[in-house]
């Protein structure tokens, strides 16, 4: 998925004019081109805060990446401005994991976001909390956010149940609903829902539809070709007649050819004549190794120079060409309640993989990744363990500072 429309959170999506023999692009919006998200984000305001001002509840069903964190914080701002005291709630688990990411990866973000972290990071919401499912019962207004985003399962169905009842409560559904799920069918305009264990549920709620979806509309779609200029387009994860209005639509304006294969159809792609490589004898025999009769991957740097392309170890690609290596290292810091103790974390870790080093310095070394434990023993506030591991560590950094958290929660 991608859209070419900046978010709150995310910028746009953008390429370079890289010119590649073949696009594969999504379609689900193919023959749609959605209002300005000015508009868009006024009107959901607008229904929300007329909705809780007659105190109905509002429920806004979303998948845990993107629409959740962009629609929180519109809500957040709009309940910061207008000083509003009605509660907000997101469901615990993978929306809230997801949010995580986002605070721990910020420099990912847009520039807006990047800029006032300093001052405050935008993912740690003031009037965005847990919900629990005692609240459903709860008098009074409120707005919540779970998941899943068609009504086809989960929490936001057990609300849905609840809530579809009574005529002051709303239900605003942020994105593409596929048929035959639950929100697909009260979009659709049925007042009666039959569900799968054959309960029927009256509709009588305000049922609106705002779309924040995260896929490109037809406009965005047509700008991504434009930018990159592919050779060929493949168009797939849409409808069948949307897609086929689309795929005339490209052929017709860029002069370029584009399919849109069924599931499971090979389609293909004549491409140019190929490009001869010459493999770096170095490079060629650490690949093989002794074994040269058995296919092999071959990972190095391709280097262009009038006499043709190379590909080579990528330290004598740096080397030829006067680059030198960087590397990304990502660095978090887990709160700890009470004091750990180096030797103490380092048996525990011990215990759970392998490869775990204790350094002279009171590090801890696992692969690429290390773990250090700081602060006063004495001042709680201090108390902290940095843990940091590098890009081709990810996994494993991941699975290391979910076991730290772990351990610093005990």
């Amino acid at each position: 998925d991608y859209n070419m429309t900046p978010d709150r959170h995310l910028g746009a999506a953008w390429l370079d004019k890289c010119r590649p023999d073949l696009l594969i692009t999504e379609s689900t919006y193919a023959t749609t081109i959605r209002d300005s998200k000015r508009c868009r984000e006024r009107d959901f305001l607008t229904k929300v805060h007329d909705c809780i001002d007659k105190g109905g509840k509002v429920l806004i069903p979303v998948f845990a990446l993107g629409r959740a964190q962009e629609l929180c914080i519109l809500l957040e701002t709009y309940w910061d401005r207008m000083n509003l005291r009605v509660p907000i709630y997101f469901a615990v688990g993978l929306t809230e994991k997801a949010t995580n990411y986002y605070k721990m990866f910020i420099t990912w973000t847009n520039q807006k976001i990047r800029k006032t972290f300093v001052q405050r990071n935008m993912f740690d919401f003031k009037h965005i909390k847990p919900f629990d499912r005692a609240f459903i019962d709860n008098p009074g207004p409120m707005v919540v956010f779970a998941t899943p985003g068609m009504l086809h399962a989960g929490l936001s169905l057990q609300i849905f149940k609840k809530w579809a009842p009574f005529e002051a409560n709303m239900v605003i559904m942020p994105g593409y609903c596929v048929a035959g799920t639950v929100g697909h069918k009260i979009l659709s305009g049925a007042r009666k829902v039959e569900l799968d264990n054959r309960q029927v549920v009256e509709v009588k709620m305000s049922v609106q539809y705002m779309s924040f979806s995260a896929h490109a509309d037809a406009k965005g779609i047509m700008q991504l070709i434009q930018q990159c200029e592919p050779a060929n387009v493949l168009l797939v994860h849409g409808e069948a007649g949307k897609m086929d209005f689309l795929r005339k639509k490209i052929r017709q304006e860029f002069a370029i050819d584009c399919s849109m294969p069924a599931n499971g159809e090979t389609v293909v792609i004549e491409t140019p004549d190929t490009v001869p490589i010459d493999v770096a004898v170095p490079l060629l025999k650490h690949a093989l190794g002794s074994d040269s009769k058995r296919p092999k991957l071959i990972h190095g740097a391709l280097v262009m120079h009038d006499r043709g392309v190379r590909l080579l170890d990528s330290r004598q690609a740096m080397q030829e060409l006067g680059l030198t290596s960087h590397q990304i290292r990502f660095t978090t810091t887990v709160a700890s309640p009470r004091a750990v103790l180096a030797d103490a974390l380092y048996t525990r870790l011990r215990d759970r993989l392998p490869g775990v080093q204790l350094l002279p310095d009171g590090s801890i070394a696992v692969a690429s990744a290390l773990v250090k434990v700081g602060g006063q023993e004495d001042d709680a506030s201090s108390r902290a363990i940095c843990v940091s591991w590098t890009l081709q560590d990810e996994d494993l950094g991941s699975h290391l500072l979910s076991l730290v958290q772990e351990m610093a929660a005990v």
